[in-house]
C-alpha cells in the first residue's frame, strides 16, 4: 500500500477517526488508504463551505478564470501519475484513463473561459403597459453551497463538471467522491488548492453515502446539488432535498440503428464495439441496443463478432489492453445474472458472456424482447443486445421504447431518415452516423425521460450555479 490520503476540509487535510482501503480492482491489492468523513466531518465542511459564501462571492472573475486555468495546468503537469491512479482504482484501460485525464484538463479550460463570460441581460419593462418610464435587466449571481455527488465510472472528469463550474460561479464546493474511487476527486481538489482557491471553499468528503451523503441533501446551508449516479440514487435525493436546486443525471439505456443504405459499415461495427464495450460498458451512453436493418444484419454481425472477440482482456495499467475489469466483482455477478436470465427467456449469446473474478467477457445477445432486463433496464456492463428490423422506422421505434433518453446513435446515408430520427427519438442527443457515446465537455449535456437532467456544458454548468436577479430602474421618479 503506497499512500495515505487525508480528508480535505476546507481546504485542509484532516484526519478523521476511520479510514478505508482503495483497491486495485484487477489484483485487489490495496493501494492507498483513505480517511473517511462522518457526520462531525460533515458538519465542519458545511460550516467551512457557509462561511466561505461571500469570499467566493466577492472573488473576481478574472481571478476566478486564472485559478481555474492554474488548476488545470497542474493537472496536466500530472497526467500519466492521474491515468495510472484512474485505471487502478476504477479499473478503466490506461488509454481511456489517458483520455479522461485529457478531457478533464481540456473541460476545466472551457470553464476557466466561461468564467469571464458570466453575465446578465437586459429587459424591455416597457413591454408591458404598467412597465412605462422603467427599464431593467437581469444579472447572474452564486447560487451558495454547491454538493457535488460523483460516480466511480469517470472519478476525475465528472467531479471536475462539478467543481469547476462552482468555482467560477463564485459557489464554494464540497465534493463527495464515489466510495470506491476516491482518489482522483482529492488529487482534483488538491490542483485547485494549489493553484490558489481561498481554501475554505473547497472539501471533499469521501465517506458512506447514508452519512456524509444523506447530511450533504438534507442540509439547509447546501444550496445546490449536481448528483450524476443511479436512478434510484436520484429519486431518493428529489425526495429529501427539500428547497434546493437540484440536477440530476441518472443514466440511459443507449441505442443505435444501422439503416440499410449505410455506406461504411466498418465504420459503424468498430463505433459499435468501441461504444457498447469501452470502460467495461460501465458508460451512462454505452451502446446498450443494436438495430440493424434485415439487409445487412448478417454482415454487420459477422463483423461485430469478429471485432468483439480481437479485444484484448486484462490488466487496465497494460497500455493495450482493451478490457479491464468492472468496478467489483459484485457488479460482475450482477450482469452475469441478468444474462443467465435472458437466455432462460429465450436469448442467445453469441460472444462472450464469461466471468472471471471482477472481469466479465464482452456478451453479445440476439433472440431478445423488450420485457428483458438486458433490454429494458440500464445493464451499465459490457452487453450488447443485437436485432434484426424490417425497416428504418422499425428500427427508431424499437430505439425510443425505453424509460430512458440521454442519446442515441444513428448510422444512415439519407438526409431524410436522419432528420425523421431527430423528430421521432425522445433523447437529449442524437448522433448522425455515430455512436450515441460521443459527447464533448462543452456542450449542453441534455437528457429525457428517467435520465434526468445533466446540463453539464461549460457555460450551461455555470449558469446552473447562479442565481437571476432582476434590477427595475423607476424613471418616472
Amino acid at each position: 500500500m503506497k499512500d495515505s490520503y487525508k480528508l480535505i476540509i476546507g481546504g485542509r487535510e484532516t484526519e478523521s477517526s476511520k479510514t478505508q482501503k482503495v483497491f486495485d480492482k484487477y489484483t485487489n491489492q490495496a493501494i492507498a488508504e483513505v480517511f473517511i468523513a462522518g457526520p462531525a466531518e460533515t458538519d465542519r465542511a458545511l460550516k467551512c463551505a457557509a462561511n466561505a459564501r461571500r469570499i467566493m462571492a466577492d472573488l473576481p472573475a478574472h481571478r476566478r478564470a486564472a485559478i481555474i486555468r492554474k488548476a488545470a495546468g497542474i493537472l496536466e503537469d500530472k497526467k500519466e501519475e492521474l491515468a495510472v491512479t484512474i485505471a487502478r482504482e476504477a479499473g478503466k484501460p490506461l488509454r481511456y484513463s489517458r483520455a479522461e485525464v485529457e478531457r478533464c484538463v481540456e473541460n476545466i479550460e472551457y470553464i476557466s473561459e466561461e468564467a469571464k463570460r458570466i453575465h446578465g441581460e437586459t429587459m424591455p419593462i416597457d413591454a408591458g403597459k404598467s412597465g412605462e418610464g422603467r427599464v431593467g435587466h437581469y444579472e447572474r449571481h452564486p447560487i451558495g453551497v454547491v454538493a457535488a455527488v460523483t460516480p466511480f465510472n469517470f472519478p476525475l472528469n465528472l467531479a471536475a463538471h462539478k467543481v469547476a463550474p462552482a468555482i467560477a460561479a463564485g459557489c464554494p464546493v464540497i465534493l463527495k467522491p464515489a466510495t470506491a474511487t476516491p482518489l482522483s476527486g482529492i488529487e482534483l481538489a488538491r490542483a485547485f488548492i494549489e493553484a490558489g482557491l481561498p481554501p475554505e471553499a473547497i472539501s471533499v468528503l469521501p465517506g458512506p453515502g447514508s452519512e456524509v451523503g444523506e447530511m450533504l441533501i438534507k442540509d439547509s446551508r447546501v444550496s445546490k446539488i449536481s448528483f450524476t449516479g443511479s436512478r434510484e440514487v436520484g429519486e431518493h435525493i428529489i425526495r429529501n432535498a427539500g428547497l434546493k436546486r437540484v440536477t440530476l443525471e441518472l443514466g440511459s439505456n443507449s441505442a443505435v440503428v444501422i439503416d440499410r443504405d449505410v455506406e461504411d459499415l466498418d465504420y459503424a461495427v468498430k463505433r459499435c464495439i468501441l461504444g457498447a464495450f469501452y470502460n467495461q460498458g460501465q458508460v451512462c451512453i454505452s451502446v446498450q441496443r443494436i438495430y440493424v436493418h434485415q439487409d445487412r444484419h448478417a454482415e454487420f454481425m459477422d463483423k461485430f463478432i469478429k471485432g468483439t472477440k480481437k479485444l484484448k482482456i486484462g490488466n487496465p495499467v497494460d497500455a493495450d489492453t482493451d478490457i479491464g475489469p468492472m468496478i467489483a466483482s459484485s457488479e460482475a455477478d450482477r450482469v452475469q445474472g441478468w444474462v443467465e436470465e435472458a437466455v432462460a427467456q429465450g436469448a442467445r449469446v453469441l460472444c462472450g458472456g464469461k466471468k472471471e473474478g471482477s472481469i466479465y467477457y464482452p456478451a453479445i445477445l440476439a433472440n431478445t424482447t423488450p420485457e428483458m432486463k438486458v433490454v429494458k433496464e440500464e445493464i451499465f456492463g459490457p452487453v450488447a443486445v443485437v436485432e434484426k428490423v424490417s425497416s428504418f422506422e422499425e428500427g427508431i421505434n424499437s430505439c425510443d421504447q425505453s424509460q430512458y433518453g440521454l442519446q442515441a446513435g444513428i448510422f444512415t446515408s439519407n438526409i431524410n431518415r436522419a432528420l425523421t430520427a431527430v423528430k421521432r427519438i425522445n433523447v437529449g442527443g442524437i448522433l448522425i452516423n455515430d455512436f450515441p457515446s460521443y459527447r464533448i465537455d462543452h456542450m449542453p449535456y441534455g437528457g429525457n425521460k428517467n435520465s434526468g437532467l445533466g446540463r453539464e456544458g461549460a457555460k450551461f454548468a455555470i449558469e446552473e450555479m447562479t442565481t437571476l436577479r432582476m434590477v427595475i430602474f423607476n424613471l418616472n421618479k
